[in-house]
């Protein structure tokens, strides 16, 4: 060998060898974070149970920005309401793509909408979904969410015990009805099972120390299935989901091109799909994302708010006295003024929220803020709970209180488009172009839930076999991307003889708009949906 070769080859070692030495390490200009170590930078220090709490600690050493290294990927973390108007919202032409989730796109088979990146497939399903859940939409399905309501209140009086499946099930329908065009009429349905039990494997998948390798060094992908068991699972899980919601998919654009379906968000999407000629596993995948979007987080955010009636009974005392003097005999409806149940909605998607550490954006190019480099591709992530509990925000900050929002009369999207970040109720719902589509429907289905369910029923500990109060541990969350109550018991009665028997009149008075298998006979008027033109595509 010549010296000169030797000498290339020396030199392209030891570059080698200084760049692999500065993996892991903390660029100078970076946002604070926690000490690095060499290779693995802070991967060594992330928690593998109740990630938010280990991140509203940093917040509160290293600020409302930080950074976390994580091998060759950098994570900025945004702990407060001012960095994310600033960043994702007000500069979200650039802070709206999503990171590598490469495991949770195995679970998604690459088509889940939560999960797509920034580019022109997802603002085209962006621009469909928005025209079929924008605030005018939202206001025709105030049938659906009526009907619904009444049937979960009556599963309340008939099986108190059964209340978190009572309430899935509520959701559920009701986005049945909005996306394919039928009820699910029976807490026991398989499809509603199998929903809720896969929605939940996919988050836990997604915070598993081993997607996180996976999305950090890329090179393990290329391990065969044996060695990596949780990406067998992952695959496992997509059969099951792809079949449900390609199933579903396909059943109804068979009725929609034969002129048998119900109106439904999936006529415009096969009217779409016979524009854009999309795959059926996308149109599958758009429908079903909406499907889960609708049914998980508004169940999840309700269980949450049982939860908080039992451990805090002088806020149900409160708003059952708003309740009496505003509403009577009459069952609450959005024509009644109740800003209490109002604020209760606002704080339990405030003192427990799904999303608790949000769903990560990503930046397309390299940026600057408060005089930090954010570099191009870095992961965003909204520390919701953080906020959610900064106590210079939100005094007292886990205790339910709804009397915060006494003078905050904005919705969800006002408070989201609100100048003033200090303004803003909550941040459930993410941020940005990013933000929930569906946060209009979300926050009418609350307020059915909540004020009815304390205009008739009272919400107590359960007991043990000693008689001894059950209480539950609000700190006792599900793991994963999206967290909820773990199960738990409660007491649930009806306040008096009274409001029993007219949970049962109501329920009984929508026997005449449903057919023998309680499905609608004729749907509401003002059903956005126009029908399917048939003539321009064959089957």
């Amino acid at each position: 060998m010549s010296l000169a070769v030797f000498a290339l080859c020396t030199a392209l070692v030891a570059v080698a060898v200084y760049r692999l030495s500065r993996v892991g390490h903390r660029p100078a200009g970076y946002p604070p974070g926690p000490p690095t170590l060499p290779l693995i930078g802070n991967l060594h220090l992330m928690p593998a149970e109740k990630p938010h709490l280990q991140f509203q600690k940093w917040a509160e050493e290293y600020g409302p920005v930080y950074s976390l290294i994580l091998g060759t990927k950098v994570m900025v973390v945004l702990s407060s309401d001012q960095a994310i108007k600033d960043l994702l919202d007000k500069r979200s032409g650039i802070y709206s793509s999503r990171p590598d989730m490469y495991l949770g796109q195995v679970v998604s088979g690459g088509l889940r909408m939560l999960l797509m990146k920034y580019g022109e497939t997802w603002r085209m399903l962006r621009k469909l979904v928005h025209n079929n859940l924008n605030i005018k939409a939202a206001r025709t399905y105030v049938p659906y969410q009526d009907l619904e309501n009444k049937a979960m209140l009556v599963g309340f009086l008939e099986s108190p015990d059964l209340f978190i499946d009572h309430i899935r099930r509520y959701t559920n329908s009701l986005t049945t009805q909005m996306i394919f065009g039928f009820r699910t009429t029976s807490i026991d349905d398989p499809k509603l099972k199998q929903l809720f039990s896969g929605f939940e494997k996919f988050s836990e998948i997604l915070g598993k120390t081993v997607a996180a390798l996976l999305d950090l060094f890329p090179v393990l992908r290329s391990l065969p299935d044996f060695a990596l068991p949780l990406r067998r699972y992952a695959k496992q899980l997509h059969k099951k989901e792809s079949e449900l919601y390609i199933g579903h998919w396909l059943n109804v654009k068979k009725a929609i091109k034969n002129g048998t379906a119900k109106p439904c968000f999936c006529v415009d999407l096969v009217r779409a799909q016979d524009e854009e000629n999309f795959s059926d596993a996308l149109a599958g995948y758009v429908s079903g994302s909406m499907l889960e979007a609708g049914s998980d987080t508004t169940a999840a955010t309700l269980i949450g708010f049982v939860q908080a009636m039992v451990l805090f009974p002088e806020v149900a005392k409160r708003a059952q006295e708003e309740l009496d003097r505003v509403c009577g005999d009459h069952f609450p409806t959005l024509d009644d003024d109740l800003p209490y149940i109002q604020g209760c909605i606002k704080e339990s998607m405030r003192w427990m929220p799904t999303a608790i550490l949000g769903v990560p954006h990503a930046v397309i190019r390299d940026d600057e803020y408060m005089g930090y480099t954010i570099p191009k591709g870095a992961g965003m992530l909204l520390n919701v709970y953080a906020i959610h509990n900064d106590p210079k925000r939100h005094p007292n900050p886990r205790r339910f209180d709804p009397a915060r929002y006494a003078d905050d009369h904005q919705t969800a999207a006002e408070a989201a488009k609100n100048s003033n970040a200090a303004m803003r109720d909550h941040f459930l719902f993410g941020a940005g172009r990013r933000l929930c589509q569906g946060m209009h429907i979300a926050e009418r289905s609350l307020f059915f839930a909540m004020a009815r369910l304390l205009w008739a029923f009272d919400f107590h500990p359960a007991r043990d076999a000693n008689g001894n109060d059950i209480v539950p541990d609000p700190n006792d969350l599900t793991e994963g991307m999206l967290v909820q109550p773990k199960a738990f018991p409660a007491y649930i009665t009806p306040r008096d003889e009274g409001k029993a028997a007219r949970v049962k009149e109501e329920w009984d008075k929508m026997g005449d708009l449903l057919d023998e298998e309680l499905q609608w006979k004729v749907l509401p008027d003002g059903l956005i949906w126009k029908k399917y033109n048939n003539a321009t595509k064959p089957a």
